[in-house]
């Protein structure tokens, strides 16, 4: 079953750039991985420090994979000193 996943992610001002480097990596290394069909990056009109990023997996399996690769861990390693807050992810599936 195909995994649809929406995460949104606040940067603290101050490190937003950089935030955003590590996520246009993640896009880049991403989209080589097999079970990934989509992976896009949004970043907010009004709030330029809110991303968001809109996925499809083509399975469960295929997702864990993801979260556990080296660029994954990196962005993990950053979550505490440059968010604003932990990461809401909300994972779905189509009716």
């Amino acid at each position: 079953m195909k995994i649809y996943l929406t995460a949104v992610i606040k940067a603290k001002e101050e490190h937003q750039k950089e935030v955003l480097e590590v996520l246009q990596n993640m896009v880049q290394e991403t989209r080589k991985e097999e079970a990934c069909e989509l992976y896009n990056l949004h970043q907010g009109i009004e709030d330029k420090n809110q991303f968001i990023f809109y996925e499809i997996w083509t399975s469960e399996e295929g997702l864990a994979q993801h979260n556990q690769q080296p660029y994954i861990n990196a962005f993990g390693a950053i979550i505490d000193e440059k968010l604003q807050e932990q990461p809401q992810i909300y994972t779905t599936h189509i009716l």
